[in-house]
C-alpha cells in the first residue's frame, strides 16, 4: 500500500501540469543488446556480504509502449530486462559453504512505467512519470569439491519490487535524424537502486513507421538491505546497441 500511494502521488503531481503531446494512439516496440560488466556482493540477512569474481556477459531488454491523447491518463511502457551473471569465490570456513563456490546471480526484472509527455517536438522531447521495477530473479551459490564436482547449493529468490521515479529526455538536430537521449529510473523506497541509460540515436522516418537505431551506456545498480531477506550491492554496467520501431 505504501508503494502504491507513493507512485500515485508522483503521477498525480505530473497530471496537474502535463500537456499531452500525442494526437493519435501510437505504439513503440524495441530491444537492446547489452554487453555488461558485473561486480558486487550479496548475502542472506544477518550474514557478512561476500564478493564474487564475475565474468562479463551479454544482457538484453525488450519493451513496448502505448501513447495516447487522453488528458490526465498516463502513457504506459513495459520493459523486460534480463540480467544474469556467473561468478566464483573462495569462502572462509565459518559460512554455510566453504572453499570454492560458484554463483548464478539473476537480477532479471520487469519495469512497469506510467508517464506523461511534457514536450514532444523535433528539438526536445521530455517524459516524466513513475515506475515499479518488479524483480523476478535469484541468488544461487553452488559448492565445488576439490575435484571440481558441483555439489550442494543454496538459493534465495527475489520477488519484491522497487518504486522508482522515471524521466526520459531527447535532444535532436532537426533534419538530420540525430539525437541524444537519457533514460533515468531512480528508486524512491530503495534510494540506492537506479537504472540509467545515456546515448545517441538515429531516426529514419517511414510511411507506416519510424525506425530508431540506438547506441549508448547503461548502468544498473542494485544496492539493498533486507530485500526479500537479502542484502546486496550489485552493479551491471556497459555499452549497448538497439533498435526501436515507432508506429
Amino acid at each position: 500500500m505504501k508503494k502504491t500511494l507513493l507512485a500515485c502521488a508522483l503521477l498525480g503531481s505530473l497530471a496537474a501540469t502535463s500537456a499531452q503531446a500525442a494526437t493519435v494512439v501510437g505504439f513503440k516496440v524495441g530491444g537492446d543488446y547489452w554487453n555488461a560488466d558485473t561486480e558486487g556482493t550479496f548475502a542472506q540477512k544477518g550474514q557478512a556480504q561476500q564478493e564474487f569474481d564475475y565474468s562479463s556477459s551479454s544482457q538484453g531488454s525488450i519493451w513496448v509502449a502505448i501513447e495516447h491523447p487522453i488528458p490526465l491518463v498516463p502513457n504506459l511502457k513495459i520493459r523486460e530486462n534480463r540480467l544474469d551473471a556467473d561468478g566464483k569465490a573462495t569462502l572462509a570456513g565459518d559460512r554455510v559453504f566453504s572453499g570454492d563456490v560458484t554463483t548464478a546471480s539473476n537480477l532479471s526484472n520487469t519495469d512497469f512505467v506510467l508517464y506523461y509527455e511534457l514536450l514532444d517536438n523535433d528539438i526536445v522531447a521530455l517524459d516524466l512519470g513513475a515506475a515499479y521495477k518488479k524483480m523476478h530473479g535469484s541468488f544461487r551459490v553452488h559448492q565445488i569439491s576439490p575435484s571440481g564436482v558441483v555439489g550442494a547449493y543454496s538459493q534465495k529468490d527475489l520477488s519484491d519490487g522497487v518504486v522508482m521515479a522515471y524521466a526520459n529526455a531527447e535532444v535532436g538536430i532537426p533534419g538530420l535524424g540525430l539525437y541524444g537521449f537519457a533514460d533515468v529510473m531512480q528508486g524512491v523506497d530503495e534510494s540506492s537502486v537506479y537504472d540509467y541509460q545515456l546515448g545517441l540515436g538515429w531516426q529514419f522516418d517511414g510511411v507506416a513507421l519510424d525506425t530508431k537505431l540506438r547506441v549508448g551506456y547503461r548502468d544498473f545498480n542494485f544496492d539493498v538491505n533486507n530485500f526479500d531477506g537479502v542484502t546486496a550491492n550489485m552493479q551491471f554496467k556497459g555499452y549497448f546497441a538497439g533498435v526501436e520501431l515507432v508506429f
